[in-house]
């Protein structure tokens, strides 16, 4: 797995702290979209699926959640809960989000626009994929 916790940019103020990310800087890929999950349901799994070509870098910006990442031998649990580490998941990797706090919000930072073509929903469908 080429999964990496990155340490991100972290200004501290006694105003309140500040945090970014770079395209290409702190991250290597560039933005084509951003999207965030929020009001998650007590006991709810977001994702739940593989990109054939999208690379993501996934935040907390608020509360804490659990990322479960999957290369088809073997898994690994993220948990995230500061606004100044992104999680890097380059494609290819099966991603399950749970374990929501309340009010948590997860942000994702997108190597590409949306398209349903480079998703694969069932993790068989994964694991075919995987051997070709």
């Amino acid at each position: 797995m080429k999964v990496k916790l990155i340490n991100l940019p972290k200004l501290e103020d006694p105003r309140g702290n500040l945090s970014f990310i770079e395209e290409e800087n702190h991250i290597p890929f560039k933005i084509k979209r951003v999207y965030w999950i929020y009001d998650v349901p007590g006991g709810q799994v977001r994702g739940g699926h593989a990109f054939k070509k999208q690379q993501e870098l996934i935040v907390a910006l608020s509360g804490s959640f659990d990322v479960l990442v999957d290369d088809g031998e073997k898994n690994e649990i993220y948990s995230l809960n500061r606004s100044y580490y992104g999680l890097y998941l380059p494609a290819g990797l099966w991603r399950q989000i749970q374990n929501f706090s309340t009010n948590s919000v997860a942000m994702v930072l997108s190597s590409t626009f949306y398209n349903k073509n480079d998703y694969l929903h069932a993790y068989k469908e994964y694991l075919e994929w995987l051997k070709n």
